[in-house]
């Protein structure tokens, strides 16, 4: 067969359902009209490789077998496939994998592997009947892992590396019976025999190994996002699409920080010139981006940030002329198996970047490398930090174009610059607490300047404009059904919270459905309404507390309560809090050794966790990141061994360690980097089973702004579970329960014009709705009083208070507002009515539930 093939990957919910399926089939027969075979990769059904590895967990993973099959019947119900033989051997398959179950990792591979085993196998049923013939083929037949010197077992089954070289030949043998082949992602042969598992990205490299195998005309990756943008669109929803990328500015942007796709996807496409594109499975009209060989297009294509970075300051007058010196330093690194990223030097300094490996997260590995590194240098650590990267091919050549850009990097304080070697990128590396707004700025006056604009060969369309009106960016908003009664309830006097208790329940359920998620904790200070509380507890949560007040008012709201499903988190609690907590059989958690200095005996044979710093905090503001030396939440982890010893006097038990960074955070990978940590830290404390990876869980604000990913958090969570079968993982989530289930309601009370500033006055302000001036948040705003007319007006909302800060919103559109109508405020449920004052002697605002 000598036509070149198209090889086509869609991922997990690509293949969850029927109408998916029928939507893959419309693309194979358009691609089979091109007059080419068609090879498909296909990921395991969404939410399988979690549940497999939850199975393999339990000492009888057979008896979550009727689970993992479930979805797999009712696919092939949908799709109205008939049982035939290859089924059968499949599944049962899975059922000998789950009676020979054991702690080998060759069993781990093979019993991950079925999730992509058996959505293939309905693929190919599917696919024969609808398309003509369709041959299923193991990937294990064509891809083999490499074997590599020193490689672990566990990296060489679970995380493993395979390189191909252009067969053509071997066409023939996947396509002779016919044009259209399915095979799987993730998995390929184990060379000493069985499986092997590519690890993370794995089913992207699949395709990307096949598309070089093959030499085929194209690889598309079929997932979630309709290509690569100019940034993080959850950051910046003016992101630009990039049409098309050359494989060297791909593989900087990935590995830079953009998570479309995996770096290591590139390099077999690269080598064997096959261009890959990348499409939206739901949105297929949407034009995607090509990844290929391009003619030189200089300039900047996207910005990036990567957190959590380290920078190991080294200088001495002894490296002035030495000849060697960077050897010897290089080596100590190497022995600590820790790996350079950025360098600067200077004739006594060299400054190096480390990125948040395994090995670097290990406790002592820092101080371990700081002790080698002193023998030959005076060393400084500077972290956390942020390195900001601009990516593009040619940026030297730009230099003078991006004044503006330095000027307001330059606001900040710049520990190292880097300009790489291969003339793709410019990176800036600042501490983390200053870089919270420097992606959405940068990339605001990357815009302004028009350094983002081109014939449209690059550049297209933004997210916002691509993903304004889709359902997956923008939730439902209840309070439109209840316009009419919520104008009902203003009438009974203003300003007034009114929550909705489905809402609440449907944010409970999300979560509590993630997988490797044992306990599920409600924040009780984002709003301790007793009816949010009592939903809560009939949804199955817990709660954490963080006052004896809070306490209290569980105690009153749910009668009865057993207090082993609180968690009390205070900070500088007294004596008679603690005591409270103990009374009512709370969990207590310590924040710092005082408490059990100056009182031992509430703590004597008591269980107990411990909350961490893990130095650094996160989140949309400064004032919400609680971690890090300028925090006052949490001990350090030096301070572990003296809190071990004061718990082991007094006959104290730890069972939990306990870490909450900040908020508004949309990385699923924040979660499971804590566990990470948590869980080395635990390595030393062998009663602790649980590990609180606290909340933070971020809402979206503004419009078409994508919210947290839950599959890929629940991904994360379970690779915690996987790698951490000692430890139960708990989440403590406050906002992201309750913020879009509140709306605060509030009555114009005037409109003053000065010069082109439009301001309304309101009876609420920031004694009502404190976020805004405490943490310059964004909450969304009408007029639902004139809720279908079109906006004509831009204005500040303004509160009654006597303060400049007083300023709810600023320059939102509305229509044409006069006093006495009823201003909406979203996203209000959280941290609303909670931190509401009588600054200036005002009334409280009113509270309902519905």
């Amino acid at each position: 067969m000598s036509a070149r093939p198209v090889v086509l990957k869609f991922g997990g919910t690509s293949v969850a359902s029927a109408e998916r399926w029928v939507e893959i089939g419309r693309i194979a027969r358009a691609r089979l009209g091109e007059g080419r075979p068609v090879l498909i990769v296909v990921s395991a059904l969404a939410g399988i490789t979690n549940a497999l590895l939850a199975a393999m967990r339990d000492p009888k993973p057979g008896q979550a077998l009727p689970e993992l099959l479930k979805p797999h019947h009712e696919l092939r119900r949908a799709l109205r496939l008939s049982d035939g033989a290859e089924w059968e051997a499949a599944v049962e398959r899975l059922r000998s994998l789950a009676a020979e179950a054991s702690d080998s990792l060759a069993w781990q591979a093979e019993w991950l592997a079925q999730g992509e085993l058996l959505s293939s196998r309905i693929g190919a049923d599917w696919l024969a009947r609808e398309l003509g013939r369709c041959r299923f083929v193991d990937a294990r037949e064509f891809l083999i892992a490499q074997p590599i010197p020193n490689q672990s077992e566990r990296a060489s089954r679970l995380s493993a590396l395979c390189e191909v070289r252009p067969q053509p030949e071997r066409r023939e043998r996947l396509f002779g019976t016919g044009p259209l082949a399915i095979t799987q992602g993730f998995i390929a042969a184990h060379p000493e025999g069985g499986t092997a598992l590519l690890g993370r990205g794995g089913s992207d490299t699949s395709a990307s190994l096949f598309g070089a195998l093959l030499q085929a005309e194209r690889v598309e990756i079929w997932t979630d996002v309709a290509g690569m943008f100019s940034a993080n669109p959850r950051e910046v929803p003016e992101a630009r699409l990039l049409r098309e990328l050359d494989y060297e500015e791909a593989q900087e942007i990935a590995s830079t920080g953009a998570k479309v796709l995996h770096p290591r996807c590139l390099d077999p496409l690269k080598e064997a010139a096959v261009p890959l594109y990348v499409f939206d499975t739901a949105r297929p009209e949407l034009p995607g981006t090509r990844i290929g060989t391009s003619p030189p297009r200089p300039g900047v294509k996207a910005i990036s940030a990567r957190h959590r970075v380290t920078l190991v300051s080294m200088e001495t007058i002894g490296m002035w002329q030495q000849v060697g010196f960077l050897a010897a330093v290089f080596d100590i690194f190497r022995r600590h198996g820790l790996s350079v990223d950025l360098i600067g030097s200077a004739e006594t300094n060299v400054t190096v970047s480390l990125d948040p490996t395994e090995n670097l997260l290990e406790p002592g590995t820092i101080e371990a490398l700081c002790k080698d590194l002193a023998s030959v240098c005076r060393v400084k650590v500077i972290a956390p930090c942020t390195a900001i990267s601009l990516v593009g091919r040619g940026i030297r050549s730009w230099m003078h174009r991006l004044s503006e850009l330095m000027r307001l990097i330059g606001e900040r304080r710049v520990h190292l610059v880097s300009q790489s070697s291969n003339d793709l990128n410019l990176t800036f590396v600042v501490d983390e607490a200053d870089a919270g707004d420097l992606v959405p700025r940068l990339h605001e006056l990357l815009l302004r300047f028009g350094l983002l604009e081109d014939d449209g060969a690059v550049f297209g369309p933004s997210w916002k404009s691509l993903y304004g009106g889709a359902a997956s960016v923008v939730r439902r908003e209840w309070w439109r059904e209840w316009r009419e009664r919520l104008l009902e309830e203003a009438a009974l006097g203003t300003p007034v919270y009114v929550y909705d208790l489905a809402t609440a329940r449907a944010r409970a359920r999300e979560l509590r459905s993630l997988a490797g998620l044992d306990r599920l904790l409600y924040a009780v200070k984002a709003n301790a309404h007793p009816a949010l509380i009592a939903a809560f507890a009939e949804e199955g949560l817990g709660f954490e507390c963080v006052s004896a007040g809070e306490l209290k008012r569980l105690a009153a709201a749910l009668p009865g309560l057993d207090f082993e499903r609180v968690l009390f988190t205070p900070s500088f609690g007294e004596e008679a809090d603690f005591a409270l907590a103990r009374r009512l059989g709370a969990r207590i958690t310590i924040d710092d050794l005082g408490p059990l200095r100056r009182w031992p005996e509430l703590f004597r044979g008591q269980s107990l966790f411990l909350r961490i710093d893990l130095g650094r905090g996160v989140g949309h503001h400064e004032k919400v990141r609680t971690g890090g030396s300028g925090s006052k939440f949490g001990m350090t982890p030096a301070e572990l061994g003296e809190a071990e010893r004061a718990c082991r006097e007094l006959g104290a038990t730890i069972e939990g360690l306990h870490a909450h960074l900040g908020s508004g955070i949309f990385d699923p990978d924040h979660w499971r980097e804590v566990g990470a940590q948590l869980a080395s830290l635990a390595d030393r404390l062998p009663a602790v089973r649980i590990l609180d990876l606290g909340g933070g869980l971020g809402v979206p604000s503004r419009p078409a702004e994508p919210g947290l990913d839950l599959g890929a958090l629940s991904a994360a969570l379970s690779e915690l579970s996987r790698l951490y079968p000692r430890f139960r993982f708990w989440l403590e989530p406050g906002r992201y329960l309750v913020a879009e289930a509140g709306v605060l309601l509030a009555r114009v009370r005037g409109l003053k014009r000065k010069q082109s500033q439009v301001f309304l006055g309101l009876d609420a302000g920031m004694h009502t709705l404190l976020r805004p001036a405490l943490y310059d948040a964004y909450h969304p705003v009408w007029n639902l009083s004139r809720l279908d007319e079109p906006a004509s007006m831009r204005a500040h909302l303004v509160g009654p208070i006597c303060e400049s800060g007083d300023i709810l919103a600023r320059h939102r559109a509305l229509p044409e507002t006069a006093p006495g109508d009823v201003i909406l405020i979203g996203l209000a449920g959280a941290y609303g009515a909670a931190m509401a004052s009588r600054y200036n002697l005002q009334p409280l605002p009113r509270e309902v539930a519905w």
